[in-house]
């Protein structure tokens, strides 16, 4: 198995592990962030992926590769979190990054039309 095959396993398997936070499945607010931030909803969560969105541009404005690798991991994390609550996994942000593999970037802009 290569590394990126590895990297993919570990979002597999931390996906699995927030499926088990939800509040619907047990998740216990008092015993896991994960499951706190799933309990609290939409807001409490996209307020922390707008957070740490923010630290990864100034870690990056400020050149600081160690800072940048940390805060994109906690933008991910959350970001996962994200899917979860909206029953959504890695394997399907996988696919449109699979779809979109090949289009130039401008091309695949343009054909959402204008906004994103």
């Amino acid at each position: 198995m290569n590394d990126a095959d590895n990297s993919a396993d570990i979002l597999f398997r931390l996906a699995d592990t927030l499926a088990t936070r939800l509040p619907a499945r047990g998740g216990d607010p008092d015993a896991s962030y994960s499951a706190k931030l799933l309990a609290r909803g939409p807001d409490a969560f996209l307020k922390k992926i707008g957070e740490e969105a923010t630290e990864l541009v100034m870690a990056a404005k400020d050149n600081a590769p160690d800072r940048i690798v940390y805060e994109t991991a906690d933008l991910w994390f959350h970001s996962l979190i994200a899917l979860t609550h909206y029953n959504l996994r890695p394997e399907d942000v996988l696919r449109e990054l699979a779809r979109r593999e090949g289009t130039s970037g401008l091309a695949e802009k343009a054909s959402r039309g204008s906004g994103s």
